[in-house]
Parts: C-alpha cells; sequence; structure tokens
C-alpha cells in the first residue's frame, strides 16, 4: 500500500527547535555557510522524525503484503490509494492552517483562523465522503474489487480525515512539533495493530479498511487543540484564495503522480501483477518519503530568505544534494538486495519469478521516485518564495502519466518506463530557471548596508503619467501627439477623466509591462545614493539581454558598454547610448526614473529609465542619485514578477498576460476613456453655466 503523508507538510512558518530559525534574521541576512549548517540540521531531524513513522508504515504495508498475498494486497492497496488520492485536500487544509497561523501574532487571530479552516473542512470532508458513496459502485467496478462495502468504509473516514489535516496544521503553526509526531505514530500504530487484529480474526481487507478508517477517527480525537485554543473570533481570510488554489494544486498533481499509478495497474493487469506492483511502489516510495522530510526542512529557511537570493541558493543547494543522496544510497542498495529478501519480506503468497521480477522494477522504480524528487525540491522552492505556477505544470504532468499509462502498459516495466521518461522531462523543465535566471540575487561584492529612503508616497496615477511622458515620443503615438500633447505634458493629477485617459493611452505600448507588476504595488518617491548604485539592473529585455552578459547590474553593463564604445563599435544601440551620453553631460532637469523591488534594502530593477540611467552611468557615476527623480514600487510578491524575477512561474504568468493583451482593443480603451472625459467636460461647462 501506498505510504503515508510524512510528519511535516511543508509551512512557511515551520520552525525546528534545535535548527533554530530565529537565527535567520527577517531579511535573510546571515552566512551562507551557517544558514547551509541550519538547514542540514533541520532536515536531519525531520529525517528522523519522518523516518520513524516511514518505518513502521514500510513494516505495515510488509505485514499485510504477508498476510494477504498479493490478491488481495492489491485490493487493500487500490481502496488506500484513492484515500491518498483525496488527501490532497487535506494536504492542502494543514498547509493553509499552519502558514495563517504561523503569521499572526496574536492568540485570538491564531484560533480564529483554525475555527476558520476547521468549519469549513467538515464541509469538504462530507461532501467528499458523500461523493464517495454516490459514486463507489463506478469506483468499485473499476478497480475490479470484490465489494462496494471497501469504498463506503473509506468514505466514512474522509468524513475526519480532512478536518485532521486542520488541526495539524494548527499544530504546526503552533510549533506543537511534539504533539504532531505522537499524533503521526499514535495513527501509524492503531493502523498497524488493528489490521493485524482484524486480520487474524478473518475480516481479510474489510479489515485492513476498518483499522485504517480507526486510526483516521483516533488521530483526529487526540489532536484536539488546547483548551485556549478552542475559543476566539471568527477570522476571515480574503488573501487566502490564491494560496489555496496553489496548494490544492501542488497537492493534487504530487497525490497523482505518486499514486494513481497503482490504480491503473490494478484496472489493467491481473489481480497477482496488481499486488506486485504495489509491493514495488512502497519499497520505492521510501526515497520519496525521505525525500519529503529534506523539503520540510528546507521551506521554512527559503521561505524566510526571501530577499536574498544568494542565501536561498544556498539553502536549495543543500536540499538538493540532501535528496541526491538519499536516492543515489537506496537505489544502490536494493540494487544489491538479494533475491531472497524479497521473498522472506513479501511471504508465500507472492510468485517467486526471476531476479528481475523484483530487483530491476524495484531499481528502476526508484530511480524514477528520486528523479521526482529533485523536481519537488525545486517546486517546494519557488513556492515558499511566491505563488506561482509551477503547481500547474506538476499537475499538467500527473494527467500525461495517466495518458501515457493508458497507451503503454504491456508490462509492468513498461509502466515504470512511461513514468521515468516523463519525470525526466519535469525535472528539466523545473531547471530551467534555476539554471538560467535573471534573479533577485545580490552577489557578495555588491552587499549593501544601506537603503533607499522614503521620501514620501505617490499615487499609481502620478506614476502612469511620468510614464507616458518618457514614452510619449515613440512612433506607436505619432497618430495621436497632437490631440494630446497637453494631457500629457501638463497632467491634472486631480481629474479623473484625464488619469483614466492617460492610463489608456501608455496600454497601447507600455499594458504587457504594466500588467506584470502585483497589484499590492505601492509607490514612493524615494532617493537614493552612490552606493545604491551598486544593486540597481537594468531591464532584463531586448538589446539589454546581449550586452548584460547575464550581469543586469546597471555599473556592470555600464563598464561593458564603455568598452564598445572605446571600441569604435558601429552597433546602432551602442551609438544611442554614447549619443545619450553626450546629451546629458549639458543637460540639466530630473526626469523620473521608475524603478521596482521587494523593499528598500533588496536588489531594484529600472522599468523605465535605462536609456537615461546608462548614459548617466557612463558619464559620472557619482552624478547619478542627483541627476533623476526616482520613484520605485515596492511590494513583498515583485517575485512574481518577470522583470524582477525571470524564472518559468513568473514567464509562464508573462505569457498568459502577452495572449490577453493581443485580444485587448486598446484603441477602443482610448476612445472610450476620452469620451468619458468629454462627456465630464461637457458636465463641468453646462453646470458652470448661469441659470
Amino acid at each position: 500500500m501506498p505510504s503515508e503523508s510524512p510528519i511535516s507538510v511543508v509551512t512557511e512558518g515551520v520552525q525546528e527547535n534545535s535548527a533554530d530559525p530565529s537565527a535567520v534574521s527577517s531579511d535573510g541576512s546571515g552566512s551562507t555557510r551557517s544558514l547551509r549548517a541550519r538547514v542540514l540540521s533541520g532536515s536531519m531531524i525531520m529525517l528522523v522524525s519522518s523516518g520513524f513513522v516511514g518505518v513502521a508504515n514500510l513494516i505495515y504495508n510488509l505485514a499485510i503484503a504477508h498476510r494477504l498475498g498479493a490478491d488481495n494486497f492489491g485490493q487493500a492497496s487500490a481502496v488506500y490509494t484513492v484515500l491518498m488520492l483525496l488527501s490532497a485536500v487535506t494536504l492542502s487544509f494543514q498547509l493553509l492552517c499552519s502558514k495563517f497561523v504561523a503569521k499572526n501574532d496574536s492568540l485570538a487571530e491564531k484560533v480564529g483562523i483554525y475555527r476558520y479552516f476547521h468549519r469549513r473542512s467538515w464541509i469538504f470532508g462530507v461532501g467528499i465522503s458523500l461523493l464517495l458513496v454516490y459514486t463507489s459502485p463506478v469506483i468499485s467496478r473499476y478497480l475490479n474489487l470484490a465489494t462496494r462495502s471497501y469504498i463506503i468504509l473509506l468514505a466514512g473516514a474522509l468524513c475526519f480525515y480532512v478536518p485532521l489535516g486542520v488541526r495539524r496544521g494548527l499544530m504546526q503553526g503552533m510549533y506543537e512539533f511534539h504533539r504532531l509526531a505522537v499524533n503521526f505514530v499514535l495513527e501509524v500504530v492503531v493502523k498497524l495493530g488493528g489490521a493485524l487484529i482484524l486480520i487474524a480474526a478473518g475480516l481479510g481487507v474489510k479489515g485492513v479498511i476498518i483499522a485504517v478508517v480507526v486510526s483516521i477517527v483516533v488521530a483526529y480525537l487526540f489532536a484536539q487543540p488546547r483548551r485556549e485554543l478552542t475559543t476566539g473570533a471568527t477570522t476571515v481570510l480574503p488573501t487566502a484564495l490564491d494560496e489555496g488554489i496553489q496548494a490544492l494544486v501542488f497537492f493534487v498533481g504530487q497525490v497523482i503522480i505518486n499514486n494513481l499509478d497503482i490504480v491503473l495497474v490494478k484496472h489493467f493487469f491481473a489481480a497477482t501483477e496488481a499486488g506486485v506492483y504495489a509491493a514495488i511502489a512502497l519499497v520505492g516510495r521510501v526515497v520519496y518519503m525521505s525525500s519529503w522530510a529534506v523539503v520540510s526542512g528546507m521551506f521554512p529557511f527559503s521561505a524566510r530568505v526571501r530577499s536574498e537570493e544568494r542565501d536561498g541558493r544556498a539553502v536549495l543547494g543543500t536540499a538538493m544534494l540532501l535528496v541526491i543522496l538519499i536516492s543515489a544510497s537506496f537505489t544502490l542498495a536494493v540494487w544489491l538486495a538479494p533475491q531472497s529478501l524479497w521473498h522472506i519480506l513479501l511471504g508465500p503468497g507472492f510468485p517467486l519469478g526471476g531476479h528481475s521480477l523484483y530487483s530491476s522494477l524495484l531499481v528502476l522504480y526508484a530511480a524514477t521516485t528520486g528523479i521526482y524528487s529533485l523536481s519537488v525540491v525545486l517546486m517546494s522552492y519557488e513556492i515558499s518564495r511566491k505563488i506561482g505556477n509551477v503547481s500547474w505544470l506538476q499537475l499538467g504532468f500527473s494527467g500525461a502519466i495517466v495518458i501515457g499509462i493508458y497507451m503503454w502498459h504491456g508490462s509492468l516495466h513498461e509502466v515504470v518506463a512511461v513514468q521515468t521518461v516523463l519525470m525526466v522531462v519535469l525535472l528539466l523543465l523545473v531547471s530551467v530557471p534555476f539554471l538560467r535566471t535573471q534573479g533577485a540575487s545580490l552577489p557578495a561584492s555588491k552587499v549593501s548596508t544601506s537603503s533607499v529612503t522614503k521620501i514620501g508616497r505617490v499615487t499609481e496615477d502620478e506614476v502612469v503619467s511620468e510614464f507616458l511622458k518618457s514614452e510619449f515620443y515613440q512612433h506607436e503615438f505619432d497618430d495621436l501627439r497632437e490631440a494630446f500633447q497637453e494631457v500629457v505634458a501638463s497632467p491634472d493629477l486631480n481629474n479623473e477623466q484625464d488619469n483614466t485617459l492617460r492610463k489608456a493611452l501608455l496600454y497601447r505600448r507600455r499594458g504587457r509591462m504594466w500588467r506584470e507588476l502585483p497589484p499590492d504595488t505601492d509607490w514612493w518617491d524615494v532617493s537614493i545614493t552612490s552606493n545604491d548604485l551598486q544593486r540597481i539592473r537594468v531591464f532584463p529585455r531586448d538589446q539589454w539581454r546581449k550586452h548584460a552578459n547575464h550581469s543586469y547590474y546597471l555599473l556592470d553593463t555600464a563598464e561593458r558598454i564603455r568598452a564598445r564604445i572605446l571600441a569604435q563599435s558601429t552597433n546602432t544601440f551602442i551609438a544611442k547610448l554614447r549619443s545619450l551620453s553626450i546629451e546629458l553631460a549639458s543637460a540639466e532637469g530630473h526626469s523620473s526614473v521608475l524603478l521596482i523591488g521587494i523593499d528598500e534594502k533588496g536588489p531594484l530593477t529600472i522599468i523605465e529609465g535605462n536609456h537615461r540611467m546608462t548614459a548617466a552611468a557612463l558619464v559620472s557615476p557619482e552624478q547619478v542619485p542627483v541627476r533623476f527623480r526616482f520613484l520605485c514600487g515596492f511590494s513583498p510578491r515583485m517575485m512574481e514578477c518577470c522583470w524582477y524575477q525571470t524564472d518559468l512561474s513568473t514567464l509562464w504568468h508573462y505569457a498568459k498576460n502577452s495572449f490577453v493583451y493581443l485580444f485587448l482593443d486598446r484603441q477602443g480603451v482610448i476612445n472610450e476613456a476620452l469620451q468619458r472625459r468629454l462627456n465630464g467636460q461637457e458636465a463641468a461647462d453646462s453646470a458652470a453655466k448661469p441659470a
């Protein structure tokens, strides 16, 4: 039967006592070496605690397989796999509850969050249970089960299984890891003891399922929150939707990849072969369980070092190394294991076969699981840092596995081979952003203790106005320049019709860019110093990609362009910057430059003013801070913007926005805004006329 979920679901607020994250400052400071040590220490603790439950589950599965034989074990495994598929809902509730509980300081707010999720979890649990009962005849026929009562019993477990996730999430969010560990151990002990007793009583597969139901109910009852956590105000979480969808999609894809192959094999193969495959799967997934423990240790650290990509990569590198060692060691161990070991563990109810029936199949399965585990590390790292689209990518591959097994299932080896190929492709895709990324990193040589100074807030209307002033000379506005010159050059920011019109005009050229900025971007008028220039980056697109040479930092890029100028380059882009630098040497005034960033201390990216800033840096870097007015948009979600952090998730988001942008009637929007402006003027004129 499939392996149980490990003790700790990844949670942004998780903190292991022996690897105290308080040592990691809120801004992610701290040496890379010490950070690696904390991740290693935390992961080891998670490995030990999760390993205990994992070993208990392995003993449970082997004991059940030994007593039931291949045919009945395949039946029990298929039913339990249905529970694991539905665990995506449970795990999503656990992740969300623990994350929001950990992020709130007030006890009343923590209680309110728990109650919010607990009530909704019962609604989901009961609803899924009723749906399971209703569809039990169809599911039973598809899985070739002896009776639909197995699925009906499972439905009883689901009523408590979803709310159990919320109670475990509360324990995680409150850092009650001893209680959480005891709860998982209690569940597996009741499940193991109950199954052995009921099998001995002659109940067979039904006894195994009853034991699972009882273990979940007992775990739920013993997860009752402490008395002070049972009352509190109701909390509304409007921001939970996006993260809830991401969590649900992530876990749905994960449970499908980890479990649906067993269901499909049960459908396509004879009972004995299905039982053999289930046994291979339960052993092979020890790799995944151990890797998931590493992810649980990595997740809180990567979430905390949100503004320090260098430290984030140290966390990621440490976790990847651990998973590689775990996967390689286990795969080597099962390859060297003697054939007689499998007969001892599985019992006489399983076919003898040749050595390849178990060892070669298990080696391939373990290697596949190891490859997928590496992808999970990369995806979890991205999820810890932002709401992204990598969950949808994984969900797509889970569907591809289903299609692949439907098309190629001539043998058990073929079923595993399909998964191996797809998991290799998934790993390659999720690795691409980490191989070539314009990231939010600050090289050690550029680390500064200074921060930009916020002078005062500015409205989005003012930022749009300044942006449009810099863009209005472009050829896209040739047919509009004469009509709207006054609206752009002399803006009245108190006129809402004019503000709407200017935004419509800007969208004509820069709509795709502006749509990428997080909706909570907060704009400020800021001042910078010469020291701040070392963490300002040019726009990561177009000609800048060629001349930045993978380092988009303004001063580095300016030095490369200076070398091209001295070499008398005839490149049009270089010639433009040379001409602009000559103009700036004698020009006066303070045109606006637009920047974006996470906070005042992190890297900043220029989204408007790249040419002017670079030309000014060519003339005199020391004069850059006083030559321009700097408007900076800050957002804790700026990592989701492809102009700030380029990776697979942000590029996918950009592709979707670009597709929508193609079908926007941009001229129609301008005409509508202009008509509203004219109507407003007519209304004002009418009101000004004497009666």
